[in-house]
């Protein structure tokens, strides 16, 4: 599994970094790792993030209709 080390964290960084992983039950290097994996995941799916800005912006209003017409089959000749 890969591994990083990171340098000339600040003192005030690293006590927060501390306090967040006691308040969330667990060791400060499981933090960083809950921290990273939540900043580099989509939370949401592109369809729903799509989905969510067409709200934003008012909505679109689509016309959908089923085409009934009988499906042709396919010729060979």
């Amino acid at each position: 599994m890969p591994s990083v080390t990171i340098r000339k964290l600040t003192e005030e960084t690293h006590r927060a970094l501390r306090l967040r992983a006691a308040q969330h039950g667990r060791s400060t290097e499981a933090e960083i790792r809950s921290i990273l994996d939540s900043a580099t995941r989509p939370k949401l799916a592109i369809g729903t993030e799509l989905a969510n800005i067409g709200r934003s912006l008012g909505g679109v209003e689509l016309d959908i209709r089923r085409d009934s017409t009988p499906v042709a089959a396919a010729g060979f000749e």
